[in-house]
């Protein structure tokens, strides 16, 4: 396993009233939720997350349709990812992120976490399922022995 220090990736689900942020450890493997932002301000917020963390790279993720098909959702977050590279400068990644709010709550229900505390988490919780995934879909194709 490699301990070379690549620095955090910020995990971004983009919502229409809020938007999940996730982040990355030093060395790329692990995400964690970062709670949210509200869908108005999120660009400045994620562009102060990513300077305070010194951020490498921030994956947006596109909430395309079942069928692949992408609607005005896919073309919200592709304007996000716009703005967070113009406000940045750093690499902006779009990753697929189909159905990770429906898993983040199905996880949370199998924890018994009241509905109060689901609306509280859910959009990090999304945010941490997609980052983790293009986390360790990047580890395969790197061929790293960590994923």
């Amino acid at each position: 396993m490699s301990s070379e220090v690549k620095g955090r990736i910020i995990g971004v689900d983009p919502g229409s009233k809020r938007v999940g942020i996730a982040l990355s450890d030093a060395l790329q493997i692990t995400a964690r939720p970062a709670g949210f932002a509200d869908a108005a301000g999120a660009a400045e917020a994620i562009a102060r997350l990513a300077a305070e963390h010194g951020a490498v790279e921030i994956v947006v993720g596109l909430p395309y349709n079942m069928d692949g098909s992408s609607g005005s959702a896919v073309r919200g977050a592709e304007k996000l990812a716009e703005a967070l590279k113009a406000r940045t400068g750093i690499a902006v990644t779009l990753w697929d992120e189909r159905l990770t709010t429906a898993q983040a709550t199905r996880i949370m229900i199998a924890a018994d976490v009241s509905r109060a505390g689901r609306k509280k988490k859910i959009d990090g919780l999304a945010a941490q399922i997609m980052l983790q995934s293009f986390l360790d879909a990047r580890s395969l194709k790197e061929g790293r022995e960590d994923a």
